[in-house]
């Protein structure tokens, strides 16, 4: 399977991308927001929901599944905020749930990063411009991400 590569220029494009980083976990000390560039970035380990594979001949095949390093960065950010987000600690681990763009006054807007227990991030951008890349490193997991209902 390739490397997954995609950029997001309005908030459809931006849900495409929330969903293949959906259960994506990173630490705290892998967030960088570069004001100079205007550029926020993060390294993650993405679970690949498009990368899973069957073993064994029965029903209750045994299922193997995989994360990836990945890259995304977003361009034409103006300011960043944290909430629930304990930023001293740079080997906090984060499990991203969604991420989400509310244009304001076209075509910028705030994207929201929202983490499971309760942390989030506000990038308030001049106009959406997002980039998620596949790093090449994949490895197994025995773990699938499950959500309560």
């Amino acid at each position: 399977m390739s490397d997954l590569r995609l950029g997001a220029e309005d908030a459809a494009d931006l849900e495409v991308i929330s969903a293949f980083l959906q259960d994506a976990v990173t630490k705290v000390g892998d967030l960088a927001f570069l004001p100079h560039a205007r550029r926020f970035a993060m390294v993650l380990n993405r679970f690949r929901w498009e990368g899973e594979t069957e073993t064994g001949k029965s029903a209750g095949a045994l299922r193997t599944h995989e994360r990836v390093r990945a890259g995304l960065h977003f361009e034409n950010v103006l300011k960043v905020q944290a909430r629930g987000i304990r930023q001293e600690y740079a080997d906090g681990v984060l499990n991203l749930l969604s991420i989400r763009f509310d244009e304001l006054d076209a075509p910028s807007g705030i994207v929201t990063l929202t983490f499971s227990a309760g942390g989030e991030l506000r990038l308030e951008v001049e106009a959406l411009d997002a980039h998620l890349s596949d790093l090449g490193l994949v490895w197994p997991t025995p773990n699938l991400p499950k959500h309560d209902d």
